[in-house]
């Protein structure tokens, strides 16, 4: 049975893009990220490829430097998989199937997950996700922490080594604001008891007990591996203790009696130890190639580090941790080693200043008081009111009892009165798709979840090719059973954020794309010149982020702030049946206003959009539908 499952794991392509080689590394970094993962884990469960982005590459300048132990594929862009073709790298796929994960965070949760799967024992690699394997699990577009890792700094530091020497004089913003994070205090679900242990230790002069190393550690040690004793603060004991799999005693003694009556808000701050706080973490791995990268070319150049005593240090301990030098080493990455720095505040400060703070811009108008009368008031004075076209084929539905079971939403174990109004959910979006799309089109079902809709279009129009794209891993793979069950081969399934799907399509549907993600697939959808049907949901969740801006439209702009129309969004969130009508009609109409700011800014772009009511509008509190056509 184990030979079986790892023959079946090593059916797993992984596709990694290659443009050029800088010093030791691959570029682009994501490349060199993840060959640092395979080598961290030490995971042989893919058959790896290498996608030239360039003519002139050769396979001896691709495999010279890479690590030593793993074997390298070379392949052109033309012979990807057609599925992995549509999306960015990095990506990994089944062999011959039809099933791929898509973008850095995807791709390298997915590696961790796999390793311990066919390795149990390698729990140290599993806490890499974090707590409640959250970690680089958020969008970048929702996420200012993911988008830092997995997009801004990556970018910063490719910018930065390939800049001439008089442009790469200021150290990046993005590099400034790692430098930040790991300032502020840190925060954990447990950080209540951690911090009274801490304060426990403070007031009682004494220091936190160094764990006793484990073997892998000793031998590391033994052999140059760590230069430095462990620090003493209580955090890294913790943080410690947790990579050796071993308890800090002195860490869980019972605090005393007037440390438990302590105010909370005068407990001590807790210290970053490693990238997300107090635990190392997939962060780490992603970070460190970066900024070690910075750190040498910065070298070179004969620049002064004081500006980043914390990433120095972290830097340093990072090297620390057991495995990390061994996967640098195999990856040809010559870490080096830091003197401690102290920074000189007045310097620090004025490069600090430069850096922009988005959160703060965003959250100046976070607090709303008052209703949403004022502000439609002001729409109406100025001849803006919520409109809604007829519905193109009201009365249009699927015969489901003819349908397989599989088909039916039904099936994703839900109620029978919620999977009732799953499908006349699904009447709608599936009337208008029939009447727009045609053979041998591609239709796109974008936040797919358990596929509902796509498993529906793709049974009902297998002239066409459908492709579900969802980030939550376990919603696509039931889908994919699905999908199986039925026997589909008009189905692809891609596992990613929406950015990192860049294939061409004719249509792009969502049912109940959250928030932001509305405009998300517009954009997708406006940018391929593709039709487009959606349904939109929790408008309480829309916020300017660094994409999107609100409101969208130049009508609504000229007329209503940010904080208008945050006003506006909140209440769009008050139509729940067991609300009384007089506000549930408001917030339908505050969805309406929404939508239309959505609608005219499509039309900005040359697309023709209506906003419809599902029929009926019982079927979902949240009833609005975009059918936009270019």
């Amino acid at each position: 049975l184990r030979r079986k499952m790892k023959d079946c794991v090593t059916e797993e392509h992984l596709y990694l893009a290659f443009s050029h080689q800088y010093r030791e590394s691959i570029f682009p970094l994501h490349t060199s990220i993840s060959l640092f993962l395979l080598s961290y884990c030490d995971c042989k469960l893919f058959k790896i490829f290498l996608v030239p982005t360039g003519e002139d590459v050769g396979d001896q300048c691709v495999t010279k430097n890479l690590s030593g132990d793993l074997e390298v594929h070379l392949i052109s862009r033309c012979q990807l998989p057609e599925v992995v073709q549509s999306c960015s790298l990095p990506a990994v796929v089944v062999k011959d199937g039809k099933f791929c994960r898509a973008g850095l965070s995807v791709v390298l949760r997915h590696i961790i997950q796999k390793t311990y799967e066919a390795d149990p024992s390698k729990k140290d690699v599993l806490e890499l996700l974090g707590f409640k394997k959250t970690c680089l699990k958020a969008c970048a577009e929702v996420s200012q922490w993911t988008r830092l890792c997995e997009i801004s700094i990556p970018l910063a530091v490719e910018r930065f080594l390939t800049a001439s020497p008089e442009h790469c004089q200021a150290i990046p913003p993005d590099i400034l604001q790692f430098e930040r994070k790991l300032g502020e205090p840190v925060r954990v679900h447990n950080d209540d008891k951690i911090r009274r242990q801490k304060l426990q230790q403070q007031k009682a002069g004494a220091k936190a007990a160094v764990p006793i190393l484990g073997e892998e550690a000793e031998r590391e040690l033994k052999a140059g591996e760590v230069h430095e004793h462990p620090p003493p603060s209580l955090e890294l004991s913790l943080a410690f203790s947790k990579l050796l799999v071993q308890e800090a005693s002195d860490a869980v003694n019972r605090e005393a009696s007037h440390i438990r009556r302590t105010k909370t808000s005068d407990l001590p701050l807790l210290d970053h130890i490693f990238a997300e706080g107090l635990y190392f973490t997939v962060a780490d791995i992603v970070l460190l190639p970066c900024i070690h990268q910075f750190l040498v070319s910065s070298k070179k150049q004969g620049r002064n580090l004081v500006n980043l005593p914390l990433i120095s240090t972290w830097y340093r301990r990072v090297q620390e941790v057991p495995g990390v030098k061994k996967a640098a080493g195999k990856c040809n990455m010559e870490l080096l080693q830091l003197p401690e720095l102290m920074s000189a505040p007045e310097e620090q400060a004025q490069d600090f200043s430069s850096v922009p703070d988005e959160l703060e811009e965003e959250n100046e108008d976070s607090h709303f008081i008052g209703g949403p009368r004022p502000t439609m008031t002001k729409l109406m004075e100025n001849g803006i009111e919520a409109k809604f076209f007829p519905h193109p084929c009201p009365n249009w539905t699927l015969d489901w009892t003819s349908l397989p079971s599989a088909v039916s939403p039904g099936e994703g174990k839900m109620s029978r009165d919620r999977a009732l109004r799953k499908q006349q959910q699904l009447n709608n979006l599936v009337a208008v798709v029939t009447k727009l799309a045609k053979p041998g089109d591609v239709i796109v079902d974008f936040c797919s979840g358990g596929g509902h809709v796509g498993i529906v279009l793709a049974h009902m129009m297998p002239s066409c090719q459908v492709v579900l794209i969802e980030n939550k891993e376990l919603s696509l793979i039931r889908a994919k059973d699905r999908s199986d069950e039925l026997g589909l081969n008009n189905i692809w399934f891609i596992q990613a954020n929406l950015d990192y799907f860049n294939g061409t399509f004719n249509i792009g549907v969502a049912l109940h794309a959250c928030g932001v993600a509305t405009d998300m697939v517009i954009e997708h959808c406006i940018r391929a010149r593709a039709a487009f049907v959606i349904s939109p949901c929790c408008y309480g969740f829309i916020q300017n982020t660094v994409k999107f801006k609100y409101p969208r439209s130049r009508q609504f702009k000229e007329i209503l702030s940010y904080k208008e129309h945050m006003i506006l969004c909140r209440f769009a969130d008050q139509t729940a049946v067991q609300l009384p009508p007089e506000r549930r009609l408001i917030g339908k109409q505050c969805m309406g206003l929404v939508d239309l700011d959505r609608a005219w800014a499509a039309e900005e772009q040359n697309y023709s959009v209506q906003v419809i009511s599902m029929e009926p509008e019982s079927c979902s509190p949240k009833n609005n539908m975009f059918v936009g056509t270019p």
